[in-house]
């Protein structure tokens, strides 16, 4: 009984971390060119993506995912929110899933790397923390995103 009650303890208390997490880290899951029509998409589709078990859109066009760095603060929130998982678990995931011969998302360093991508990558799908003004279409949304600042390479 007490493992249970802790348990649910346990639960309730990644419930509430997840919710305050979400005010402190607003998420906006993009798509580049060549998506097709279905532009809404739920997280579990999301999370197929990025597994790489979901490899095409529903046009045929093939998914490119691309991940911030591990150690970015959206890349895990991102991976504790939609992947269920922290960033080293999807790790050990993708050293498994190397050896059926299928390779993790793409990596960028920034946020506006993100953004350039997916604008520039037929397929692409990608997240921020606030909304792109153009070039891009927004698949999904956790939070209140404000539009994104003017972006320089970095």
């Amino acid at each position: 009984m007490a493992t249970l009650r802790f348990g649910l303890c346990s639960l309730l208390l990644a419930c509430v971390c997840a919710a305050g997490q979400a005010a402190e880290h607003p998420l906006v899951v993009i798509g580049g060119p060549g998506i097709g029509a279905d532009k809404h998409l739920t997280r579990e589709t999301i999370a197929l993506m990025f597994r790489r078990k979901q490899t095409l859109w529903p046009n045929g066009q093939r998914v490119q995912a691309v991940n911030l760095p591990v150690q970015h603060p959206l890349r895990r929130w991102f991976s504790a929110t939609v992947l269920g998982q922290t960033p080293e678990q999807m790790e050990d995931y993708w050293r498994e899933m190397y050896f059926n011969g299928v390779l993790p998302p793409h990596v960028v360093a920034s946020e506006a790397a993100v953004e350039l991508f997916v604008a520039g990558t037929p397929g692409a799908i990608g997240y921020l923390s606030c909304v792109p003004p153009h070039g891009v279409t927004v698949l999904m949304s956790w939070g209140e995103p404000a539009p994104c600042p003017a972006h320089t390479a970095d």
